[in-house]
């Protein structure tokens, strides 16, 4: 007796023409013979993948379908032979190009290749953008040619084998399939003479010239993706993508932390102690006043909104921060060393060992 339809599908009775296509398309890669190695196993599938077309092929016609829905499998003299036309056929062409690949006339054709290119970028550059000109090696069609590969139109001979088709018709099992032609590799034709620039290979090696805008707020590691710039595809089928890689040089006076620019500046003890304004340098070249306050401690970050990165995103802008570092000087004439000294001793601070210094201080804290 034979299995349910819909059983063999795995879809439900009120399944949408979308839902059914999809059931035997997964169905179709799964337990086609193709993908089974063994005779036993390749007989099985051959088996599970003719009860998947007849189901596919009743259920897929509505005709047919509202005939097995009242009636099943004995459906008077008729019964549901063979696979049918119109959309099966469609589905069935899908399923053998996922095996064999896309094909353009009787030939195979291929995407071409990705390439990587990796640029270094100046930090102002990366920060505000910048247009580049990038020099990319890769394959072109040959212009000599045209792509043919032969010397001229008159040294291109349609093959012998499959007659132009670049394909070979067989029989496997219980149903015909093509396969791409082996002596014509599935071009359809023989070259008789090679082309003098590219000898044969339909494409030479150039070096081509891309402008490309590089947006503002890139850092290392962005990678920027410009389609259809990578190798051609072979036999007509589509380019590659480019993708540039970005890495970015280090700068003397600034970092970067996310969308901020940090700049580290040194104020000396009388400016952190006694407040000042000072003047600190920014990524675009100018230069600006900011106020330190009294009492200002070593490694405080001031913060200048809008001067940082821009978001690549487009979340706004960073600000640039100002981390101070406070100097301490290495030398000291003899009234500098009489003030701190007078200065330690205001504050009730011996700078000997023995008195009351610093051990005693901590001590008072936990007091």
């Amino acid at each position: 007796m034979k299995r349910d339809y819909y059983e063999t599908l795995g879809v439900d009775r009120n399944a949408s023409e979308e839902e059914l296509k999809k059931a035997y398309r997964k169905l179709a890669r799964q337990h086609h013979p193709d993908t089974h190695s063994g005779e036993k196993e390749k007989k099985d599938a051959e088996a599970k993948f003719k009860e998947i077309n007849e189901a596919y092929a009743v259920l897929s016609d509505q005709d047919k379908r509202r005939r097995y829905d009242t009636f099943g499998h004995t459906d008077g003299a008729q019964g549901f032979e063979g696979f049918g036309q119109g959309g099966f056929g469609d589905i069935f062409n899908d399923i053998f190009e996922d095996f064999f690949g896309g094909r353009q006339g009787g030939q195979r054709v291929f995407r071409g290749s990705d390439i990587e290119y990796r640029l270094t970028l100046a930090f102002e550059d990366a920060v505000y953008g910048k247009e580049v000109s990038l020099k990319i090696p890769r394959w072109e069609t040959c212009k000599e040619c045209r792509g043919s590969g032969a010397q001229s139109p008159d040294h291109v001979k349609t093959c012998q084998s499959c007659k132009g088709a670049g394909q070979l018709r067989f029989q496997q099992g219980f149903f015909t399939i093509n396969k791409t032609c082996g002596r014509c590799q599935g071009m359809g034709h023989t070259i008789t003479a090679y082309c003098p620039t590219c000898r044969g290979q339909q494409r030479v090696r150039t070096e081509r010239v891309l402008s490309v805008h590089i947006p503002a707020g890139v850092e290392t590691g962005t990678r920027l993706r410009l389609a259809n710039e990578g190798e051609p595809g072979e036999n007509g089928g589509p380019p590659g993508d480019l993708y540039v890689l970005m890495n970015v040089s280090a700068h003397p006076l600034f970092t970067r932390k996310g969308n901020d620019i940090v700049c580290e500046v040194p104020i000396s003890f009388a400016a952190a102690a006694l407040g000042a304004k000072i003047q600190v340098p920014t990524l675009n070249g100018e230069q600006t006043v900011i106020k330190i306050g009294p009492g200002t401690q070593h490694d405080k970050v001031f913060r200048i909104k809008g001067l940082g990165a821009p978001s690549l995103r487009g979340n706004g802008t960073g600000d640039q921060l100002i981390r101070v570092k406070v100097e301490i000087p290495a030398k000291l004439t003899p009234k500098q060393k009489e003030l701190l000294e007078e200065f330690a001793k205001a504050g009730g601070e011996s700078l000997d060992a023995d008195g009351n210094g610093i051990i005693d201080k901590m001590k008072n804290m936990f007091e």
